[in-house]
Parts: structure tokens; C-alpha cells; sequence
């Protein structure tokens, strides 16, 4: 389901402006001067200006460029969420026209980590670095606790109603987090963050995490699932995650199962090592790759799951 998020008037930041990209107004400041180009990417519910400080420090030695990607911000509105590829290509078409040259140094705050991987992806040749900055990642689901995995925060996000209902502590909090900007620019953007547009956008483009993960597995990347969830000790097992099944499921793409040995011993576990030391630089560790597991052989996740974990302990023997 998508939706055409429409701004309300109000007033225009007092820096930046609007390039036209695929027929849309699209928002972008640009400072500084030198290269690479620093691009920030904004996560979910934040936009440009919330990292016009970062860009002020990046514009001391490079052109540091801030930007709203369609649907957000101070852009123009189009249905959301969109895919990694649109955003992608969208923001190569604004640097474009904006005659930045590249490589560039893409840093992405949470959701914009999708969409930095997949413009590298599209336009390896023009990405010189990528930072992440708690950044969504391919290897997030290894990461985190099962509680917080893609398909998880999709679930307990906060739906528009409850944004709403939340507008004064939004507002005291962007008057913190924004306290040290210029008086007119803060003013616009706390404003604009606790208007309805804005509270709905963020929602809207969180609701597409597990869909952008496929996306990136689809088009050549690699996604390290750990399916347990957490660290265990030798002989030890902890139920295994379902993502990494409905992933593999849901796309088609293949599971390399991958078991390690030694890891133990280079970083045992706090209650296990008594007063030996709490790292050993010294042991070995061997990484066992199993040859890869075809999602089509299976119709339902726990199996999957099953064999896999079948597959990783002998591998581990």
C-alpha cells in the first residue's frame, strides 16, 4: 500500500533550495567546497537539515551536501514507501544536476543505510567511501536481538494516531536536539517535525524495512543473518530466528550455511574463562562455509530453520 503524503504551507528553510529531479521538486543544501563529496543520507522521519551541524563540520574540508529524498521533508510528495532503487537513482540524478562530482562519501543515518547500499550497488564506480551512522545494514539482523530485527521494528513502530498524541514531547525534544542552530532555522524545522505531514511520513517510511532488505538481496548483495540471536557457549543452543528463512523464502535466494570454530577460546564468555583473559589473540579460529541450501526445496520456515541448523552443527563438529 502506498501514500501520497502532502505537505502543508509553511514557511521555507533559510538555506538550501529545490533542484527539479524526475519531474519533483527535491531539496538540497550544499556547503563547502573540495573533494570527495560528503552526502548525508537521512534515516526515517528526519531530513537534511536535522545534520546541518555535521555539514557545517564536513564543509571546512569538502563539499558537504544535505538533501530531503521525495516524499520527505521539504521535497515534493510521491506514494510511499519506494524502493531502494528509486531513492537510488533519485539521488544520483540530484547530484547530478547539481554538477557534484563524484566519487562521493555517502553517510547514512538508520533507514538511509538501505538506500546508500543500493546506490552502490547501482553506481559502484562513483562511491568513493560509505560511513554508517547506526545505520540500517545488511548484517543488521546479526546485530541485534531478535526483538528489534527488521521485521520486529516494522511491527511496533508507532502508528500515525499515537505520533500525534505525541506532539509536545516531540517538541521538547527537537528543542533539544536542535538547540544550538540558528534561531530561524530551528524555529521551521521543529515546526515541520511535529506537523501531521511529517509525523505520517516517518511511519510511512518505516513500514518497508523487510521489503528493502529483499531488495538488496535481489539485485547481487549479501545478507550475514546470526540466526541465534545472541552469544551462546560451547554445546550450548539457542532457538534460531525465522528471518533469515522468510528472507530466503520469500526471495528465492540461496543460504550459505557458515559454522566457526575457536571462537571460544579467542573470546570466551565471562562466566566460562575464570581468570584467564577476556581476549586471546593467540588462538585460532576456523570459519567452515557449507555448500548452499536451496530455499525452493522447502515450503514452510521451521523446516528450513531445522536443516539449517542441522547443516551449521555439523560444520561446527
Amino acid at each position: 500500500m502506498t501514500k501520497n503524503i502532502r505537505v502543508e504551507a509553511r514557511s521555507v528553510p533559510p538555506v538550501g533550495g529545490f533542484q527539479q529531479v524526475g519531474g519533483r521538486r527535491i531539496f538540497v543544501s550544499r556547503l563547502g567546497g573540495g573533494g570527495p563529496a560528503v552526502v548525508l543520507l537521512p534515516g526515517a522521519g528526519a531530513v537534511g537539515l536535522d545534520y546541518f551541524l555535521v555539514q557545517q563540520g564536513v564543509s571546512r574540508f569538502a563539499s558537504a551536501v544535505v538533501y530531503d529524498r521525495g516524499g520527505s521533508g521539504f521535497s515534493d510528495p510521491v506514494p510511499l514507501p519506494r524502493t531502494a532503487a528509486a531513492v537510488a537513482e533519485e539521488l544520483h540524478g540530484l547530484l547530478h544536476s547539481q554538477s557534484i562530482v563524484g566519487p562521493y562519501v555517502l553517510v547514512a543515518h538508520s533507514l538511509g543505510g538501505a538506500y546508500m547500499h543500493r546506490f552502490a550497488q547501482l553506481y559502484p564506480r562513483e562511491v568513493a567511501g560509505v560511513v554508517c551512522v547506526d545505520a540500517f545494514h545488511r548484517d543488521w539482523d546479526r546485530f541485534v536481538p531478535a526483538v528489534a530485527s527488521l521485521a520486529a521494528t516494522e511491527r511496533m513502530g508507532p502508528d500515525p494516531v499515537q505520533m500525534l498524541r505525541m506532539r509536545a514531547a516531540l517538541r521538547e525534544m527537537y528543542g533539544e536536539l536542535l538547540r544550538d542552530y540558528p534561531l530561524d532555522l530551528r524555529e521551521v524545522l521543529i515546526d515541520a517535525h511535529v506537523s501531521a505531514e511529517w509525523l505520517r511520513t516517518g511511519v510511512a517510511e518505516r513500514g518497508s524495512l523487510v521489503a528493502l532488505a529483499e531488495q538488496i538481496l535481489r539485485h547481487g548483495g549479501v545478507l550475514i543473518s546470526y540466526p541465534e540471536g545472541r552469544l551462546v557457549a560451547p554445546g550450548e543452543t539457542e532457538p534460531y530466528k525465522p528471518g533469515v528463512a522468510k528472507l530466503a523464502l520469500a526471495t528465492g535466494i540461496p543460504i550459505i550455511p557458515v559454522g566457526t570454530t575457536g571462537t571460544d577460546r579467542v573470546l570466551p564468555m565471562r562466566r566460562l574463562r575464570g581468570a584467564g583473559p577476556a581476549f586471546d589473540r593467540r588462538q585460532q579460529v576456523i570459519v567452515h562455509f557449507g555448500e548452499p541450501i536451496d530455499p525452493r526445496e522447502f515450503d514452510d520456515p521451521e523446516k528450513l530453520l531445522d536443516h539449517l541448523r542441522l547443516r551449521i552443527e555439523n560444520l561446527r563438529r
